[in-house]
C-alpha cells in the first residue's frame, strides 16, 4: 500500500505539472499566431488533448509496471497484462467514463480513484481554458 500511495502523490504532482507547463505554453503561443478567423482555437483543443493523452499515458505506465512488476493486484479477469489493457483502463479511468468491463483489484484500487479525481480535475481545468480562449478570440473580431 506504501507504493501505492507514493505513486499517487507523484502521478498527482507530475500531471499537474505537465498540465500546468501545457497551459502556460499555450498561453505564450497562442497570442503570438497571425491565423485567420478563430482557427488558433483549434491548436488550443489538440494541445490540451495532446496533454491528457501523456497523462493517461503516464498512468497506464505506472498501472503496468506496479501490476507487472510489484504484484499489487490486477486489472480485469485475465491473467496476463498487456499494455494495451493498462492503456485502455487508464483511458476509462481519466475520464471517469467507467464502462466497468475491466475493474481494478487490490492494492492498484487506490491509484484507480486517484486517477478518476485527477481526470476530472484536468480536464474541467482544460474546458476552463478552452473556455478562455474562445473568449479571447470572440473579443478579437
Amino acid at each position: 500500500m506504501p507504493t501505492t500511495i507514493a505513486c499517487a502523490a507523484a502521478l498527482l504532482l507530475l500531471t499537474t505539472l505537465i498540465h500546468y507547463e501545457a497551459l502556460r505554453a499555450l498561453d505564450r503561443i497562442v497570442p503570438l499566431l497571425r491565423w485567420p478567423g478563430r482557427s488558433h482555437i483549434v491548436l488550443v483543443i489538440v494541445a490540451l488533448f495532446c496533454a491528457h493523452v501523456v497523462e493517461i499515458v503516464l498512468y497506464a505506465a505506472t498501472y503496468f509496471l506496479l501490476l507487472r512488476h510489484a504484484a499489487l493486484g490486477s486489472i480485469g479477469r485475465s491473467a496476463t497484462l498487456s499494455i494495451n489493457h493498462a492503456l485502455y483502463f487508464s483511458f476509462e479511468t481519466f475520464s471517469t467514463l467507467g464502462y466497468g468491463d475491466i475493474a481494478p483489484a487490490g492494492a492498484i484500487r487506490l491509484l484507480a480513484g486517484t486517477e478518476s479525481l485527477n481526470g476530472l480535475l484536468l480536464i474541467g481545468w482544460s474546458s476552463s481554458y478552452a473556455h478562455i480562449a474562445m473568449q479571447r478570440a470572440a473579443g478579437e473580431r
